[in-house]
This record gives C-alpha cells, structure tokens and sequence, in this order.
C-alpha cells in the first residue's frame, strides 16, 4: 500500500453551510478548493439547514473527535399548520390542524416557549441519523418501516421568539425563533413538539445554525471562493477551538514530543493533575498532552503541525 503524502494543508476552519446540499457535499467541495484529500467534518446539518459547519483538513481532522461543542445556537422558522414525517418541510405531511389566530399572539407564544427550557426528554426525527440495529434511523424510515427511537436528555438553555408573521403562500403563522441548546438536540423535533404544546401542529420551514460550541457565524467562510489561501487566512485557533490551555515548547523539546516522549511540565501550570494541554511551537498545535505530575505525556502528536494558534 502506497505511503499517504504528507498534507500541505493542516487546520481547521468554519464555512457557511449553503442550502439545499448535504455534509457531505460540502466536504467535497472543501477538498476540492484546497487541493486536500483528508478533510471532515463535526456536526451534521441537514440539507435544509445553514450555518455554521466546522472542517478539518489534513492533520486537523484527527481534532474533529476532540471537539466538544457542547452547545448549538439557531435560528428557525417553525411553520404551524401540518406536521411531516421529517418534522421539516421537505416531508410529506402526517397531520394536519387548521391554525388558530391565537398563534398569532406574541404573548401566547412566549409561554409555550418558555416551556422548554430547561433539561427534558426528546423523541428524535423518524428521518435522522442515529444508528437502529447498525442502520440510519433514516433508511429504515425512507424503506417503510415502522421507527420509534427512544427519547434521549437534551437542554435548551434559550428560545426566544423574534418575530411571528404570515406565511404568504399557505396563509399560516410562522415563528421565528432564537434557540440555544445542548449538542444532540434536534430542532426539527422541537418545532414538532412546540406544535403540539401550541394545540396545533408545526415543522421546521428554515433552520440556520448560527454558532457551534466557541465558533461563530461571523468566523465562517463561503464554500463557493474558497481556497487554500483563505483557509489558511481565516484558520480557526485549534487550541482556542478545543478549549485547552496552551503550554509553548522549544526546539530540543519539540524532537521528544514528536517522538511521543514526555516532557517537563513548567512550574506554575495553572491547570489540574490529568487536564489536557495543548502543546505549541511557533505558531502550530504538535501535540495534545495530559498533565501527570510535573510531566506532560503525550496523547496526541501532530508530526506536520496544525496551523492557526493565535496568542
């Protein structure tokens, strides 16, 4: 088996997932704007749904699993009036109730809202990825099959209404929501789910992921103009990306880290016996270390390095 070549590019960077493609297809895309084989992703969005995507090139995918992002942020349009087998519009409908005015009402809407905050139990999509019995929960569903997936923790810490108006073609309201919640939440479940505590029935008609853990929308590039040149440019920070305390190492150093040796801890290290510590050299991520006593010992090295370390 041939030898894989060493990446000429190694980092991480967040894109602005366009409509209608899938994960997967921006990750082609990446690849192909900066020439790169080895790229992934961290968090998957629907076709349907925009925003912020995390990629990792080269080196940087080995982080993609490392990456916490505990908490997502979005906005959605919750479209009243029919539920759909994929609690979103691109469904056929499954049930349906004839809006009544008082979704209308700002107030009213507040307090169903309000209702899920918190820590609660949420039944995912019919159509979604979780693996039943070693198949997506989604190709069972797309085949005809009966799914029940059972109900799973999740928190919403935020959904704040911003706006409810009239949906011009089926004449129903749509609310336009602000949601910050727990990773492994899905939206589409709430909207269904918000439906019903409304007395009505409801899916998403837009969703837009406007942050994912630390990573912004503001911090996201275009796919389409992309190359490696920007990349490079608007690389994320990975040991800001991975919340991690940074420890600068120098060159007679760098040869043991490389080789996974263990290394002196310096003296004041303002993190706890086992934290992770991510270890810097001019500018590059090389390793992701555990701090044991006075030691860093190795569980990650980088032998390229991982671009992008500011500060």
């Amino acid at each position: 088996m041939a030898k894989r070549k060493p990446a000429d590019l190694n980092l991480l960077l967040a894109v602005d997932k366009p409509l209608g493609c899938t994960s997967h297809d921006v990750v082609a895309k990446v690849r192909r704007a900066v020439h790169e084989r080895r790229v992934g992703h961290a968090g998957t969005l629907d076709p349907l749904a925009t925003g912020v995507m995390i990629i990792g090139v080269g080196q940087a995918t080995r982080l993609l699993g490392m990456l916490t992002l505990d908490s997502k942020s979005y906005v959605a349009d919750i479209h009243f009036g029919y539920e759909t087998n994929t609690d979103d519009s691109e469904g056929e409908p499954t049930r349906t109730v004839e809006p009544d005015q008082s979704l209308f009402d700002e107030e009213g809407a507040r307090r169903v809202l309000s209702g899920f905050l918190g820590a609660s139990e949420q039944v995912p999509p019919a159509f979604s990825a979780i693996s039943v019995d070693g198949v997506r929960s989604y190709k069972r569903a797309r085949s005809g099959d009966e799914v029940v997936l059972p109900a799973r923790p999740i928190e919403v810490s935020a959904a704040d209404l911003i706006s409810i108006s009239l949906d011009p073609e089926s004449g129903n309201p749509v609310w336009t929501v602000a949601f910050s919640v727990s990773k492994g939440t899905y939206i589409r479940a709430l909207a269904r789910d918000i439906g019903r505590a409304a007395g009505s029935a409801a899916h998403v008609s837009a969703l837009r992921r406007t942050a994912s853990g630390g990573v912004g929308i503001g911090q996201c590039l275009a796919v389409d103009g992309l190359d490696a040149k920007s990349a490079r440019e608007r690389a994320l920070d990975p040991v800001a990306t991975l919340n991690l305390h940074a420890s600068s190492i120098c060159d007679e150093q760098l040869e043991d880290v490389l080789l996974g040796r263990s290394i002196s801890a310096p003296n004041g290290l303002p993190v706890d016996h086992g934290s992770q510590v991510a270890l810097v050299h001019v500018g590059q991520l090389r390793a992701v270390a555990r701090v044991d006593g006075d030691r860093f010992k190795m569980e990650h090295v980088f032998p390229q390095g991982i671009e992008g370390v500011r500060g």
